[in-house]
């Protein structure tokens, strides 16, 4: 009966997805692995997993016209999918991130008369929960909902009156093989080739908006540096701003080169002013060995499991609480966090995936007794 179930994957990114992305690059690894994947339905990428059923998404003037005119929105998905349902199987279908199509997904199944053989499972990379007009609709249109953190999921239950019948929490993970620390001997020497000699390596690496909190860094900054001249700041992600004391913009560099500046930096700062899902590069920087101060935002506090693997800024919008955080580190004022080493491994998630998936077959074949 299991064999009957079948789990379909909508992406609107091309998978394999050439460029750099959190769940894209964490499907990649599964999908090149053990999964339960039986097909996926997304516009053609360059290259395809040979285990896969595709259906590629054909975009047609047409379907502009639909959108626009008639308000019907991601049928192309809806008719790539179309080519994957067989009469009388069930199917468990997997939607990341994208709020926009649950509801006309639901009413796709509703005309095609297979809603009740299929089980929508939607992944959400945020944190806090949908408060649109129209998120009653969506949370009762899906099976399952899948989260990051478990405060995220007790954020939902305290804020949304109807919810789905079912909730999954699935951290997100890394490559601990890629991302992993090295002997101070090592380190050392690849302080000396990237220039940063003797001196306290902090870095800060994200897309350069607002929420991110680079400009409020760089004013801790200067302040810090008054003080301590033997430190550098290396900024990543971030196209040169004017030139600041001890501040190093490197911009943007290629994601294979990341673990050497995370393996030759002392401490990670992470000041999000937003409710971050996760933060996939607070976790690589942890496992290269950082000292990691981070906002007590979002999910970030479980993600260093409320203090215990480093220093959680409870005010991040003040810069006395981030000038203290970064003095205490500097004066030695502060414990190496011990962890195991596959803390957030990709293999954790793999596993994490497939357990979510075979409960969800499960649930979909009560469902019919």
């Amino acid at each position: 009966m299991d064999n009957a179930i079948k789990v379909i994957l909508i992406s609107q990114a091309p998978l394999p997805f050439s460029k750099i992305g959190s769940w894209t690059t964490l499907y990649k690894n599964y999908l090149e692995g053990k999964h339960k994947i039986d097909g996926i339905v997304c516009p053609k990428p360059e290259n395809s997993y040979k285990t896969i059923q595709y259906s590629f998404v054909n975009f047609t003037f047409w379907h502009k016209l639909q959108r626009k005119f008639l308000k019907k929105k991601n049928q192309e998905y809806f008719q790539a999918l179309n080519k994957l349902i067989v009469p009388n199987e069930k199917y468990i279908i997997q939607i990341v991130d994208n709020y926009g199509m649950v509801k006309p997904l639901k009413n796709y199944l509703v005309s095609k008369g297979i809603a009740d053989r299929c089980y929508i499972q939607f992944f959400y990379h945020g944190y806090l929960p949908y408060t649109q007009k129209d998120s009653k609709d969506f949370y009762e249109a899906i099976d399952e909902m899948v989260l990051l953190t478990h405060d995220s999921y007790r954020q939902h239950k305290n804020q949304v009156s109807i919810l789905p019948g079912y909730f999954s929490v699935l951290h997100n993970a890394i490559d601990t093989q890629k991302f992993t620390k090295i002997s101070e001997l090592e380190k050392t020497k690849l302080k000396r080739e990237l220039g940063f000699n003797a001196k306290k390596v902090f870095v800060w690496c994200s897309q350069d908006r607002p929420k991110k909190g680079l400009n409020l860094i760089l004013n801790v900054w200067k302040e810090i540096y008054g003080l301590h001249k033997n430190i550098v700041l290396v900024v990543i992600g971030s196209d040169p701003r004017e030139e600041t004391e001890g501040v190093l913009f490197l911009g943007r560099i290629p994601n294979d080169e990341l673990p050497k500046y995370y393996q030759a930096s002392d401490c990670y700062l992470f000041p999000t002013l937003c409710q971050e899902g996760f933060g996939l590069s607070l976790i690589e920087a942890l496992h290269c060995g950082n000292y990691c101060i981070a906002s007590a935002l979002g999910g970030v506090p479980e993600v260093l499991q409320y203090g215990k693997l480093g220093k959680l800024i409870e005010n991040p919008h003040s810069i006395a609480e981030w000038e203290n955080a970064i003095n205490e580190f500097l004066e030695g004022n502060f414990e190496t966090p011990k962890f195991p080493d596959d803390l957030y491994a990709m293999q954790n998630w793999n596993e994490g995936m497939n357990e979510i998936i075979e409960k969800a077959k499960n649930k979909l074949k009560n469902k019919e007794n």
